[in-house]
């Protein structure tokens, strides 16, 4: 696996490309001009759609009915350390549509754990925790 990064701007602006060859914005998002996600955002988003993958995959294999799918992930970073890391990533994942709780727990189970290669990248350095909703309600 192969990505490239180059920078767009005189400052810290940076567009990515990965197999595809579609372009993402990255950077120190504080700087004047800089527009997409910092290098930080883009890794719970790689989190997120990582999980999105296999869970989505999963149920729909168990002919669960997912009418609409989203997450908000949260990272809490260490205050006192100069490069400031993660010490903590939660996920919050939302179902809406005829979805059986228990296969919705273990499917999420099943991909934090075992198949979502970026959660067991970074696992060993940090807590990685995720909780469900299904149509409005807790499901763990």
């Amino acid at each position: 696996m192969q990505v490239s990064l180059k920078r767009v701007n005189n400052g810290f602006g940076f567009e990515g490309k990965g197999k595809t060859g579609d372009l993402i914005a990255v950077g120190d998002v504080s700087s004047d001009g800089v527009k997409g996600a910092s290098p930080m955002e883009l890794l719970l988003m790689s989190i997120a759609a990582c999980g999105a993958i296999d869970l989505i995959s999963i149920l729909q294999k168990q002919r669960q009915q997912i009418d609409e799918y989203s997450m908000e992930v949260s990272g809490e970073r260490y205050d006192k350390l100069q490069a400031r890391p993660f010490k903590s990533i939660h996920i919050k994942i939302f179902f809406e549509g005829d979805i059986n709780p228990e296969k919705a727990i273990k499917a999420a189970k099943l991909s934090f754990e075992k198949y979502c290669s970026v959660s067991l990248t970074i696992e060993p350095c940090v807590t990685v925790t995720h909780s469900i909703e299904i149509n409005g309600k807790p499901g763990n």
